[in-house]
Order: C-alpha cells, then structure tokens, then sequence
C-alpha cells in the first residue's frame, strides 16, 4: 500500500492542474501520460471483468453484485473519473474527441440502469445482443474512439506512442468482438451437453427453460446457447471486426499493426482460457481465425491505390477469414475434446459459407469509407507535430 507521504506527493503534483479550460489546451507531457494510462488501467479493469463475466453467465443465474461486475464496475469508475476530468480542464482531449468520450460514457451510464431494469421485468436475458447489452457496446465504442482519437492527435511520435495505441485498438477490437464470445461459449456447452456433460448450474438451465416455456431438452440448451442466427457471427466478425483491424493499419501505420492488434486479443482469450476453465468455468472457442484476418489485411495494405487496396483486401480477407474459421472448425474440435476429455467438440461456431459473399461486401462498403475518411481527414500526418491537442514537451534535466 502507499503511504500517506506519497498520497500527499500525488495530491501536490495533481492539484495545480485542476483548473477549468476549453478542450484542446495546452497538457504537459507527464500529465498527458498519467491521463492516458489511466485509460490503459480502466479498460484493462473493464476487459478482465467482462471476460469473466461471459464465462460466468454460462455456469450461473445472474446476480447484479457478482464478482466480474464488481471488477467491471471499478473500471467505470476510473472511466467517469477520466471523463470528468478531461472535460472540467480541457486537457489531453480536442473537442472531438472529448464529445466522443462524453457520448460513449453518456450512452454507457444510461445502459447500465436499463440493463437492470431489463433483466428485473423480463428475467434472465439469454443473448449479449439484446438491446440493452448493445448501448454498452455502443456507449464503449465511442468511449474508446474518442480515446483512440485523443491519443493519436497528442502523443509525440516514437515506440510509446505505436504501443498505446496498439493497446487502445486492442480493446477496442474486444468491444466489438464481444457479443460474439456467446456463440463460441455456446458452441462447446451444445457440444457438452451432446455428450452427457453439463457445464451451467441446474438452477440456470430451469430458469431458462421456464423463460421459454420447455423442459431441460436439447432444443432449449441450443436456445440457450445459440440464440441467434449461424449467419450472424462470421458475417459480423468479417464486416465489424475486421474493419477495426482496417483502422488501427490505417491509423498506427506499420507493417504488422492489424497483425498484432488481433494476435494480443487472442492471446489474452488464450491466456484467460485455462484460468477459467480450470477453476471450473464453462471453456470457449477462442477466435485465432482473427490472427489470420489481421495478417492479410497487413499484406492488403501493400497495395499502393487506396480502391485497389480495399476491393482486393475484401476479396481477400473476406476468404482468409472464412477459410480460417472452416479450419478451425476442423482442427480445434480434437485438442477441445483432448483438453475437457470429450470427443467431437467444435472450436468455432456454425459456419454458413454462403454469407461470405454478404460479409465481403459488407466490408468493401466499410474499407472504402475508412479510406475516404483516412485520404480526407487524416488529422496527423506520421512524424508530425499534433495540431489540435498541444502536448508540452518532457522537462529535460
């Protein structure tokens, strides 16, 4: 624990700052630091709470003071805390990127109270798709777009400034992706359950079977587990997902970016995944199809003429990725079942190869706007001074 002394140090440096000022003025180069860090520890927070909240709902009834909830809602607390501060001084933010983080927290906010209040009239909420979990996936999507945003315009060029905003696209990518880890949670308990294995408590299965008027049979557990169309989760994954690895290409503008933005979210479910599973945890299919995807967005990028790039970057990671996700499909089920001591369990969810087409154009649509948008407003040319947001320089000594 920090002493009182130190307590005291952090309140002395802190305090001469808290100052009222218009977004965009001038931040020195520590505080600019300590304010974005702090975004790292609160999604982090939000991210280890959210991940063991999924794992969570497939063994469990619900309760409004579970643990990953109360882990999650540490993480909002810093998040308010940031927003309030970022928009009482001005600094370490434009104004758009301060709109963005108070709409996206705004939005965040309201959900929660809704969400409660969803689960209170209609009981258990058997997807993450309903449409009170979607406002706190919107409310977090501009949440970290307007951190992304603020990051880019003010941190000066150099390792730090690649890294962290890898680390932002990173949640970024988990927020997005994360209705998805209920077809990969329900995939493997359908798989469990065919073979005399149950993963969720029978308190969970009979309020669910109630909720939907059935007895504990297969087709309620595939309800249950896979309440929303096949096609949903590659087109999805093709359209939304990878066109947040288009961005952070885009944005960060290295080879290798939208490769290890995806690598360090599939690393983090491959880390989790044995911390979960072995203290008793329902397992998941994890989503190494994305590695796939990220790389081949890398190599679309090589392409000069930015149409070029996005009608041959569709075709192709369109078909990488559903030729991952088929592969996967494969080749997962064995080490799955070796691992949980069952036979046939799939590693991906249901794959419907005819949407490959719809989730192709989808992400044409998607890549040509980020392109237009990149061409257009690129706010930070590589190398160059931030225009909006003034980041002092570090006090040399």
């Amino acid at each position: 624990m920090k002493s009182p002394a130190s307590f005291k140090k952090a309140a002395a440096w802190a305090l001469p700052y808290w100052t009222r000022g218009p977004a965009g003025r001038e931040t020195p180069h520590d505080l600019f630091r300590v304010l974005y860090f702090g975004w790292l520890v609160a999604f982090t927070l939000k991210v280890l709470g959210s991940a063991w909240d999924v794992s969570w709902h497939f063994k469990w009834l619900r309760d409004d003071l579970a643990p990953p909830h109360l882990l999650n809602s540490v993480g909002t607390a810093i998040v308010v805390a940031l927003t309030v501060i970022h928009g009482y001084t001005g600094y370490g933010v434009d104004k758009a990127a301060l709109r963005l983080i108070q709409w996206g927290t705004g939005v965040f906010l309201v959900a929660v109270p809704l969400d409660l209040i969803n689960h209170r009239i209609n009981g258990l909420d058997i997807t993450s798709w309903s449409p009170s979990h979607m406002m706190l996936y919107v409310g977090t999507f501009f949440m970290i777009a307007g951190v992304i945003r603020g990051w880019f315009m003010g941190a000066p060029p150099g390792r730090e400034r690649t890294v962290v905003l890898g680390a932002f696209f990173t949640f970024f990518l988990e927020n997005v992706h994360f209705p998805e880890q209920h077809q990969e949670y329900g995939i493997l308990s359908l798989g469990a359950w065919d073979n005399k294995v149950v993963y969720a408590e029978q308190i969970l299965l009979r309020f669910a079977a109630d909720q939907m008027g059935r007895p504990v049979d297969r087709t309620m557990i595939t309800g249950f587990t896979l309440p929303v169309p096949d096609a949903l989760y590659p087109v999805y994954a093709v359209i939304v997902g990878l066109s947040v690895l288009v961005v952070a290409r885009a944005l960060i503008g290295r080879f290798g970016s939208a490769t290890l933005v995806a690598a360090t979210y599939v690393g983090f479910r491959t880390v989790i995944w044995p911390l979960l599973t072995f203290t008793g945890f329902p397992p998941s299919a994890v989503p190494f199809f994305l590695i796939a995807a990220g790389l081949l967005v890398d190599v679309a990028f090589l392409v000069r003429i930015p149409a070029a790039r996005a009608v041959l970057g569709a075709v192709v990671v369109t078909a990488g990725a559903y030729g991952a996700l088929m592969a996967q499909s494969a080749a997962m089920g064995p080490v799955y079942g070796w691992i949980k001591g069952q036979d046939g369990l799939l590693g991906a969810p249901p794959l419907v190869t005819a949407t490959a087409v719809w989730a192709g154009l989808g992400l044409l649509v998607s890549w040509l706007a980020i392109e237009w948008i990149v061409s257009r407003r690129r706010p930070r040319e590589a190398g160059e001074p931030a225009p909006r947001v003034t980041v002092a320089a570090p006090a040399t000594t």
